[in-house]
């Protein structure tokens, strides 16, 4: 009976489907992006793609952890006030630099409210799972997802095969 529950989960949450699919069209957006990203910054295909999955997984963890993340963040904070300071300069200039320089605010922003909305829908069908479970639950999701949008074809190559054909 806990695998058809399991199997359902899709249908009685359907925000997890919703999850799978953001991350597909993210995985198509960043396989499309990747050329000029690459010789824009001079780094290698794999060491993007590394990149593109460790700011996917820092997003995972923040969403679907929130209240260990920053309980844990709270009470470095509350040793002193010279930590606080440290925290706050370190995470405001980090994360500044890091989601205005390279122009990923957009993506980040969308895949941690789709992650927010699944782990609600979660919440409304009362499927509470152990947050280490959630987190590997989720990261399957996205990975699947990100995955399988690498593996469709770029959108503008069929419109032009099209147009040759009609032609």
């Amino acid at each position: 009976m806990p695998i058809v529950r399991l199997l359902s989960l899709p249908v009685r949450a359907p925000l997890l489907t919703v999850l799978f699919f953001v991350a597909v069209l993210l995985g198509n957006h960043w396989q499309i992006v990747q050329p000029t990203f690459t010789s824009l910054y001079g780094v290698s295909a794999v060491w993007f793609w590394c990149f593109v999955l460790l700011q996917t997984q820092v997003v995972v963890v923040f969403c679907t952890m929130p209240d260990l993340l920053l309980r844990q963040v709270s009470l470095l904070m509350a040793s002193s006030r010279v930590m606080t300071l440290v925290v706050t300069l370190l995470v405001v200039i980090t994360g500044g630099i890091y989601l205005l320089k390279l122009n990923v605010l957009t993506d980040v922003l969308i895949l941690a409210s789709t992650l927010l909305l699944a782990r609600l829908d979660l919440i409304r069908i009362g499927v509470l799972p152990a947050a280490g479970i959630c987190l590997v639950l989720m990261s399957l999701i996205v990975i699947a997802g990100i995955v399988a949008g690498t593996l469709l074809p770029h959108p503008s190559i069929s419109l032009s095969a099209e147009g040759l054909i009609a032609a």
